[in-house]
């Protein structure tokens, strides 16, 4: 099997280039396969959303596949700095994959202790240019492992971390950082879309909607607290964590509660599925 050139795509600036958007551009055009110098190479596409912009980047990235997980490997040419790809996914960990021709959503977790070790050395057997690039610097190389994401992934098990030191480890923390990415997007969605339709033929309830999207912003402040507890890979502060985490909890409960009891009866009066238009 040829070995993937993986690294050599990455850029520390994590900008786009033209020779990137050439490989991109060839990829999508050929069913995830370009030629020149990585011809043969397993190539995927991976789009991450900027920690600070909240621009979706993407960026072709060699990857390993490990017992049905594809995994990819910070290495950044061996750069003393993480790739920004890999900052992005700490801070908004569902990313995009496109391989071959399919496209789906990921959960991207890095791989702590351990496991990071054994998975980064599969991938220097797989790829030994890994090795390579692991020597020219002493900083760890970050190992990834893109899980294909279902809804209940936000909420599994966090497995490898259960015997990590203190702190939440990187699975739980992984996860509730996708939750909230999950949950800013939904209530994005209403505050933009469901509910500004909804109140064009009910007028009556404009009280109801201020509520709800005060309630919102209620969650999405605490959910910046939280964050702001994640920044750091290892957290220090579980307790607070915790605290504020039970915090959101509540609001979100009862703010679900309160949508439901006012919603649902103006949702179920809505035919499904649609009548078809009556044609003149």
């Amino acid at each position: 099997m040829p070995s993937p050139r993986p690294a050599v795509l990455e850029t520390q600036n994590f900008m786009p280039t033209s020779f990137h958007q050439s490989v991109i551009d060839e990829f999508r055009a050929n069913e995830g396969k370009v030629g020149g110098p990585f011809a043969g190479g397993d190539l995927l596409l991976l789009t991450t959303t900027g920690a600070r912009s909240g621009i979706s980047r993407t960026v072709p990235l060699g990857y390993v596949r490990h017992e049905g997980a594809l995994l990819v490997v910070g290495s950044n040419l061996g750069g003393p700095r993480h790739p920004g790809w890999y900052h992005n996914l700490l801070a908004r960990p569902v990313v995009r994959v496109e391989v071959g021709t399919a496209d789906f959503e990921a959960l991207a977790v890095p791989a702590e202790g351990e496991r990071r070790e054994q998975l980064f050395a599969h991938a220097v057997r797989v790829a030994p240019g890994y090795g390579d690039y692991q020597a020219r610097t002493s900083r760890l190389l970050p190992v990834v492992v893109l899980e294909r994401a279902e809804p209940e992934a936000y909420f599994a098990s966090p497995g490898a971390a259960a015997g990590a030191a203190p702190g939440l480890g990187l699975q739980i923390r992984q996860r509730c950082l996708a939750f909230c990415q999950a949950l800013e997007f939904h209530h994005a969605s209403e505050d933009g879309h469901l509910f500004p339709g909804i109140a064009r033929h009910h007028p009556h309830l404009g009280g109801v909607f201020d509520r709800l999207a005060g309630e919102h912003r209620t969650v999405a402040r605490i959910q910046g607290e939280l964050a702001a507890l994640l920044v750091r890979v290892t957290v220090t502060e579980p307790e607070r964590f915790r605290q504020e985490l039970a915090a959101m909890s509540t609001e979100l409960n009862a703010h679900l509660d309160y949508e439901e009891e006012v919603l649902l009866p103006l949702l179920a009066d809505v035919p499904w599925p649609p009548a078809a238009p009556r044609v003149t």
